[in-house]
């Protein structure tokens, strides 16, 4: 799977942009504010979800710009070369996104992520073990998109479920035919979602200890999760009556609290150094941030290996908080994976030693074009 061609229209800082990429690896370089995330930002649009900034669909549009914003991609894969394009649509509101796959409009997003898959670092993963656990769990059903394209979709009407149910009980609707029709969906849809979960993490936890992450420090990755620990030791069935009950019996303490505490959304994700048993939480920066890009190559290689080709690498920031040691083994593990990444960072002297094995561009103070590495 390759991207041959990125197309922005009034994205973010970009009024246009044609890009043809030429090397397995594209290096970004430029100040602060010149629109490098915001390159890899368009790209992990392309892949379902809110992409790596986990932006509104109105804070897409340029400043300036007639409203909108279409962000489009070539891609050759081994069925062929696809063209997907997402945005808003012409004659639709400005806070409504659609994709288009091969100019149509998809059945589901699920259509696009058996075609194509993306795995994103960025400097907000940095604190990913400090903030809250919504941030974990978006990264957690990354990873899991990335190889059950149909994930999404369990997900996703999980969530309409609960909303809805939360918002019965808020308003004091004590319909029980209603709200039993809801749990139910929630149950078998939360039961399906960490069944996807626990198969991630234990063919994760795999890899990640056969060596894969070359000589960053090997991560063990678990699930907090109720749901997750019936499924350890019952059948999937009796495990959705048990949350259905549940549902049912906590109605009250759910309305007065205006959401659930039983559901998918309440999954936490735990990591720590498999060799140390040092929870990340613990860890230094860092550690941390040597044991996520662990996880992000144990990930890549795992999807290479599921797939047949390996994800997008989109990687903003990935050299803060890594010593000389590590960058090194960065660029190796990223020659040696051969997937298509795209890299950012402000100094190109941090850079060199892929000289000849990568092409840079700087951005900002005009069009932007390839330099040579050592240049």
């Amino acid at each position: 799977m390759r991207l041959t061609r990125l197309t922005l229209t009034d994205f973010r800082n970009y009024p246009a942009l044609s890009w043809r990429p030429e090397a397995a690896i594209s290096v970004f370089i430029g100040p602060n504010g010149s629109g490098k995330t915001n390159l890899l930002e368009a790209v992990s649009l392309l892949v379902p979800g809110r992409g790596l900034r986990g932006a509104r669909t109105t804070d897409l549009a340029r400043i300036g710009g007639a409203g909108g914003w279409a962000v489009a991609g070539r891609f050759e894969t081994a069925d062929g070369a696809h063209d997907i394009g997402t945005g808003t649509s012409p004659d639709g509101p400005a806070d409504r996104r659609v994709f288009r796959l091969d100019g149509a409009a998809p059945r589901s997003q699920a259509e696009i992520a058996a075609r194509i898959a993306a795995v994103w670092l960025t400097p907000q993963m940095d604190r990913l073990f400090q903030d809250g656990l919504s941030g974990r769990r978006r990264f957690l059903d990354r990873l899991v998109w990335a190889l059950e394209p149909g994930h999404a979709r369990e997900m996703a009407a999980h969530d309409t479920a609960m909303a809805n149910r939360n918002r019965l009980l808020t308003e004091g609707r004590q319909d029980r035919a209603w709200l039993a029709g809801l749990e139910d969906a929630i149950a078998r849809h939360a039961v399906a979602a960490t069944a996807a979960r626990t198969a991630l993490v234990t063919r994760l936890n795999a890899a990640l200890a056969s060596g894969v992450a070359g000589t960053f420090p090997a991560a063990r990755v678990g699930l907090l999760c109720p749901i997750a620990d019936r499924l350890a030791a019952e059948p999937a069935l009796k495990v959705e009556d048990w949350l259905r009950a549940s549902l049912e019996s906590n109605r009250g303490r759910d309305a007065a609290a205006h959401g659930s505490a039983l559901g998918a959304h309440r999954t936490d994700l735990s990591l720590e150094d498999a060799a140390t048993g040092l929870p990340a939480a613990l860890a230094s920066t860092g550690q941390q941030k040597a044991l996520l890009i662990g996880v992000i190559l144990g990930h890549a290689t795992l999807i290479a290996e599921t797939r047949g080709f390996p994800p997008l690498l989109l990687l903003d920031e990935p050299m803060v908080h890594l010593d000389p040691g590590r960058r090194a083994a960065l660029f190796e593990a990223l020659v040696s994976l051969q997937a298509q990444t795209l890299i950012t960072g402000t100094d190109a002297e941090t850079f060199a030693p892929l000289a000849g094995r990568a092409a840079l561009h700087q951005t900002g103070g005009g069009p932007w074009g390839s330099v040579d590495l050592m240049g």
